[in-house]
C-alpha cells in the first residue's frame, strides 16, 4: 500500500492551488506552494491571506518560485493552466518521486492524458466546483463552493485505495470532497459548465448570476449546450439535455457572484484555457462531421480578445 501523504506539493497556485493549498496547510498538513514570485514573496512575507467566507486570516504556508521542492513530495496538485501542463511536467519529471501521487484540479477534459504523456506517476482526475480569484500578491479569495470530486481511471484496488486517502486527506481539512465512480461523465459534466459559460462571462467581463438574469444570455447558453451535447453523445458521454439544464442552473445560483477563469485571464492579459474549451469542443465536432456554429462564435470572440492584448 502507498505509504502516508506526509508533504503535498501544489504545482502553479494561482487562485485554486492557494485556496485548496491554504485550506489543507490551515488543518496543519505539510504544504509547498510552487507560485510566482510576486505571490511567493508575499507569502514568505506575511502568509498566504485566504479572505473566505467563513474565515479571514493569514495561514503560515510555505511557498517556493522553483520546482525543486516537488522532490520529496507524497501528492502534487496540478493547477497549471492546460496549456502549460506538459512543459510543466517536464520541468519536474525528473525531480518527482516515482511513488509520488499526482492530482489535476484543471479544467478541460483531458489534462491526465496530457500529464500521462510525459511522466509515469499514477495520475486522478479532480473535478473542481469553487469560486475564488487572486486580489493582491498572496491574497486568495473565497467567493463560493469549494468542493472535490476525485476519481480512478483504472479501477485497480491499489488505486481505489490511494485514492480514498487522498479523499481522506481533503475531508480532514474541511474540504467536501467525493470520489465518483462515473468520474469521466462528472469531467465532462464541468466541462459543460467550461463551455456555456467561460466564453460569455470572458467576452462580457460579467458574472454567471448577471448571465443568468438575461434572456438573450440563457437562449445562448442553451445553444451551446445543445451544441455540446451532441458532441458529448459522440463521445459516449451519457448526459441528457435535463442534466445539463440542472447543472448550468445550478453553477448561476451557487457561484452567482463569480466571473470566469477565461473573463479573469482576459482581464489580467494573460493567455487563457479556450483551446482546451471550447476550442477542443470545436475539435471533436470537426472530426464527427457536426456543425458547431455558436461555439465557434464564442472561441472566435475570445481570440480576437487575446490576439488584442498581443498588439
Amino acid at each position: 500500500m502507498k505509504k502516508e501523504i506526509k508533504k503535498i506539493v501544489v504545482l502553479g497556485a494561482g487562485a485554486v492551488g492557494c485556496y485548496f493549498g491554504g485550506m489543507l496547510a490551515r488543518s496543519g498538513k505539510n504544504v509547498l506552494l510552487i507560485a510566482r514570485d510576486n505571490h511567493v514573496n508575499a507569502i514568505k512575507k506575511h502568509g498566504l491571506f485566504m479572505e473566505c467566507q467563513s474565515f479571514q486570516e493569514h495561514v503560515a504556508i510555505d511557498a517556493s518560485s522553483t520546482m525543486e521542492g516537488v522532490a520529496d513530495a507524497d501528492l502534487i496538485l496540478v493547477c497549471v493552466k492546460s496549456q502549460d501542463t506538459k512543459i510543466a511536467m517536464q520541468e519536474i519529471k525528473a525531480l518527482t518521486n516515482p511513488d509520488a501521487l499526482i492530482l489535476s484540479l484543471q479544467n478541460g477534459v483531458d489534462n491526465t492524458e496530457r500529464i500521462s504523456q510525459v511522466i509515469s506517476n499514477k495520475v486522478f482526475p479532480a473535478v473542481v466546483y469553487v469560486a475564488t480569484s487572486m486580489s493582491g500578491d498572496g491574497h486568495v479569495k473565497h467567493f463560493g463552493k469549494g468542493e472535490l470530486i476525485i476519481g480512478n481511471m483504472s479501477q485497480s484496488e491499489l488505486a481505489s485505495l490511494e485514492l480514498q486517502k487522498i479523499c481522506d486527506l481533503f475531508l480532514d481539512a474541511n474540504i467536501p470532497c467525493a470520489i465518483s465512480e462515473g468520474i469521466q461523465r462528472e469531467l465532462w459534466l464541468k466541462f459543460l459548465v467550461n463551455c456555456s459559460y467561460n466564453g460569455i462571462s470572458a467576452i462580457g467581463q460579467i458574472s454567471y448570476g448577471e448571465m443568468a438574469q438575461q434572456e438573450n444570455i440563457k437562449k445562448l447558453i442553451d445553444d451551446l449546450t445543445a451544441e455540446f451535447l451532441l458532441v458529448a453523445h459522440h463521445e459516449s458521454i451519457d448526459i441528457s439535455a435535463a442534466d445539463a439544464k440542472m447543472v448550468n442552473e445550478q453553477i448561476a445560483k451557487t457561484m452567482a457572484g463569480q466571473k470566469s477563469s477565461t473573463a479573469q485571464d482576459l482581464m489580467r492579459q494573460k493567455p487563457t484555457e479556450i483551446d482546451y474549451l471550447n476550442g477542443l469542443i470545436i475539435q471533436k465536432a470537426t472530426q464527427y462531421g457536426l456543425d458547431v456554429p455558436n461555439q465557434k462564435a464564442i472561441y472566435a470572440l475570445v481570440k480576437m480578445l487575446e490576439n488584442k492584448q498581443k498588439c
